[in-house]
């Protein structure tokens, strides 16, 4: 049984059974050379040929099995990388057992090491929104008291704190959940989730937000970090839309395609990279710290995907956001 599951044995046996395919193929050719019956020389050639057949056949069967082991090998890195699984599984030859254990404890401490790095970001991001809210406390009795550009100063910075403590939590946890396999989520619930949030906020307006989602497509990731993508996608569209956003999902082999469209005003081409960028707004007036699309792009890119801005069909602004498929 150890034999068998030797790779060693696997391509000796297969490579001694090739060579004894061979052995009947010379002694053919000699017996050629060799007058002899004609009757005789056709049987000799015939069951010389069929041994020869038979076992450079079985020396490929060997050869084929004792190389398949790297095959599943490289399918099962394949999952794991896709996120499809978290470990590298599978029944191996004992030459490549100990390697298989290898790369699965360097999974294992790999997570181990990136959960202690996305607790130690949380741990600084709560600590530090406590203080923010005291801020925005003060800001809050500042204006009462009659000083309104005070408060209004104050309540600016704590906003865009808020927003840089967010921004950098959301990397962290998008780096994370890359590097931690088999992490999925559905697009539908997420969208579904944000899609109620906003109708909520934007009632006034009777806004109509449309959903054309498969409940079907899934990304690789976390759920917190679809949600941040889709949000800030979906939040940037209402604010501009004049009555309209469209939000629809499709996918081609391993990329989901969600694509967000809006009728407002749309954006200038030579603003759809810019707006892209940390800092950069559309609007210098409206509130805001223009780190929304820059979170997009940031966690899009960590997970493998991307973000493009374009004309939308319905005259306003489209938003392209590529991940990848689970």
């Amino acid at each position: 049984m150890r034999l068998v599951n030797s790779l060693r044995w696997r391509v000796i046996l297969g490579s001694l059974l090739w060579t004894a395919g061979l052995l009947p193929i010379a002694h053919l050719i000699f017996l050629v050379f060799i007058p002899r019956a004609p009757g005789v020389l056709r049987m000799n050639h015939v069951g010389l040929l069929m041994l020869a057949v038979m076992f450079m056949a079985a020396g490929l069967l060997g050869l084929r099995s004792g190389l398949s082991p790297f095959k599943e090998l490289r399918s099962r890195l394949s999952d794991v990388r896709g996120g499809r699984d978290s470990r590298v599984g599978g029944n191996y030859p004992v030459e490549l057992k100990p390697l298989v254990s290898d790369l699965n404890t360097l999974l294992e401490h790999r997570e181990r090491v990136v959960k202690r790095a996305l607790a130690t970001a949380g741990d600084l991001a709560h600590g530090l929104k406590t203080p923010l809210a005291v801020l925005a406390q003060e800001a809050e009795r500042a204006e009462a008291a009659g000083h309104a550009d005070i408060a209004g100063a104050i309540a600016q910075q704590v906003e865009r704190m808020r927003r840089q403590v967010d921004y950098h939590l959301a990397h962290a946890r998008a780096a994370a959940s890359g590097a931690t396999p088999g992490a999925r989520c559905s697009v539908l619930v997420s969208v579904e989730g944000l899609s109620r949030t906003l109708r909520r906020l934007h009632v006034d307006r009777e806004l109509d937000i449309a959903v054309r989602v498969s409940a079907e497509h899934s990304a690789r990731g976390q759920r917190e970090d679809l949600d941040e993508m889709l949000g800030n996608l979906l939040d940037n569209a209402c604010k501009w839309a004049k009555s309209r956003v469209v939000i629809e999902s499709s996918q081609a082999a391993a990329v989901v395609l969600i694509t967000v469209d809006d009728d407002g005003p749309g954006l200038a081409a030579s603003m759809r990279e810019s707006v892209l960028q940390r800092g950069v707004r559309a609007d210098e007036a409206a509130p805001g710290s223009g780190l929304g699309l820059a979170i997009v792009r940031d966690l899009a890119e960590l997970y493998g995907g991307s973000i493009s801005l374009e004309t939308s069909p319905t005259g306003g602004l489209r938003a392209r956001l590529q991940l990848p498929a689970c």
